[in-house]
């Protein structure tokens, strides 16, 4: 059994190699689409919102990786 957990978790860090970073960019992703809808009804601020947030995601888990690696 160790042996297909195994091939699972490999599996998984080909798609997900930090899970916070997927876990904030899902999160993320759901909270534009949830609460966007319901504070405005304009569409065009949709893109602008969702893109700086993933942008600072990703500077965020860029910081972080470097911190870890000295």
């Amino acid at each position: 059994m160790r042996w297909l957990r195994s091939i699972a978790r490999e599996l998984l860090g080909l798609f997900v190699d930090d899970g916070s970073f997927a876990a904030a960019i899902l999160t993320w992703a759901a909270l534009v689409a949830l609460l966007l809808r319901h504070v405005t009804s304009h569409a065009s601020w949709l893109g602008p919102t969702l893109f700086s947030g993933l942008a600072l995601i990703l500077v965020e888990s860029v910081v972080r990786f470097s911190r870890r690696r000295k």
